[in-house]
């Protein structure tokens, strides 16, 4: 029974000291944005709110 124990915890302390490790890698990642001149996206915006003010 102590065995099953020991086994137990010692799967319980590297499940939590790999969470810990990856958690940690995952807030050290950086991460990138695109300028706002190179969003193709937003010129699509701007062209779609000026028609729809001409409608309105």
């Amino acid at each position: 029974m102590y065995t099953v124990m020991v086994v137990s915890i010692i799967i319980v302390i590297i499940v939590l000291l790999l969470a810990v490790i990856t958690t940690s890698k995952a807030y050290d990642y950086k991460h990138s944005v695109d300028a706002l001149e190179n969003n193709p996206y937003l010129d699509q915006e701007i062209n779609e709110s000026v028609q729809d003010q001409k409608k309105a």
